[in-house]
């Protein structure tokens, strides 16, 4: 039977979702500025609609004509992330509140709290410092470490999975790299989405019709850009925005070899359905990738794209989570699966302090 509080994290995780679905549908329709102010729109509660809230726009935000559609993108992604932390809040609430009662795990929802508090500074600043590329990648990078705790939460308190017999630390190392690939994979994505460089290459598998284009590496990630300018659009020249790209190009070779050896290793162990699901998703995710350079960056595959990614992500937390539930009880010359009783199951929460936070 889940713990309570079970329901509220997976509709949290679904919200968070979400979020990171609008959050990227307003940045591939440039609508990161559609309110150039935050947390209002112009300095209204919506989007200026009214001649006298145009006017009040246009004189205050001379910079800033109103478009309404970007500016509606940008407030429907506020007023989402504005509702995830209320529940956030809410999920910690109940969490510290049944801790001492029940053992509830507390920490991961305290956390939370904190990574979603961030998240709105990060959210004011995109805005305030005109979407400098470090902190929307800040943003985004946020965005995905939300939906990714909010699904370990779920997870925990979900109650769904029996301990496995020990596996061999050869599986859990290589699952915690994939874990840690994928991570660094989607921080490129987020730098070559920030730095608008998704169709710097519109050919596969070469780029510009050679294997290894001219290339600026040294512009495409230098991480002290300044203060100031308007990075709507982008700042980098062509050559810096190629070493972007294919950077992401090969950070997806590499975490094609390392999901695919984890898929091997875990069909070896006997877990074969985590094995088909790691595969699926990095199928799923390769085919979305490919498809945005081979039809120029369509929106609605580069949105899914973002979705792919958070769902590789918690494919990749569900593995090492899966793994790390082991049966510690020693029986003869090996290990082996114990009958799980509540008071088993029980006992085996308080003892594991991985699970307990």
């Amino acid at each position: 039977m889940a713990r309570p509080g079970f329901r509220l994290a997976v509709f949290a995780t679904l919200l968070a979702l979400l979020v990171v679905l609008l959050g990227a549908y307003t940045r591939l329709t440039h609508a990161g500025l559609g309110c150039p102010d935050w947390p209002g729109c112009y300095g209204f509660i919506s989007v200026p609609k009214t001649d006298a809230q145009l006017a009040h726009a246009e004189l205050h935000f001379p910079e800033h004509p109103v478009e309404e559609a970007k500016g509606w993108a940008e407030m429907v992604h506020r007023y989402f992330a504005g509702t995830l932390a209320l529940v956030i809040a809410l999920l910690a609430y109940q969490a510290v509140r049944r801790h001492a009662r029940d053992g509830q795990p507390y920490r991961l929802p305290v956390l939370l709290l904190g990574v979603v508090l961030a998240q709105a500074a990060f959210g004011m600043w995109t805005v305030t410092l005109k979407l400098w590329p470090q902190v929307v990648t800040a943003h985004l990078l946020g965005g995905f470490t939300t939906v990714s705790l909010l699904f370990l939460l779920s997870l925990r308190l979900s109650r769904a999975f029996a301990p496995l017999p020990k596996l061999p630390l050869s599986l859990r190392r290589i699952a915690a790299l994939a874990l840690l690939v994928v991570i660094g994979q989607i921080a490129l994505g987020g730098w070559v989405s920030a730095n608008y460089a998704a169709v710097a290459c519109i050919d596969l598998p070469t780029c510009h019709g050679q294997w290894w284009p001219a290339a600026d590496f040294s512009n495409g990630f230098h991480l002290t850009q300044h203060v100031g300018p308007n990075y709507l659009g982008g700042q980098l020249d062509s050559d810096a925005r190629t070493a972007i790209h294919i950077s992401h190009r090969l950070g997806a070779l590499l975490v094609m070899l390392v999901l695919l050896t984890l898929s091997w290793k875990l069909h070896r162990h006997g877990l074969g359905g985590l094995a088909r699901l790691v595969l699926l998703a990095l199928a799923l995710q390769l085919g979305l990738g490919i498809s945005n350079v081979l039809f120029h960056l369509p929106l609605g595959v580069a949105v899914a794209h973002n979705a792919g990614g958070a769902l590789l992500l918690m494919c990749m937390v569900l593995v090492n989570y899966r793994i790390r539930v082991v049966d510690k009880v020693r029986v003869g010359h090996g290990w082996r699966l114990t009958p799980v009783t509540g008071v088993h199951l029980s006992h085996q929460m308080r003892n594991d302090s991985w699970r307990r936070f």
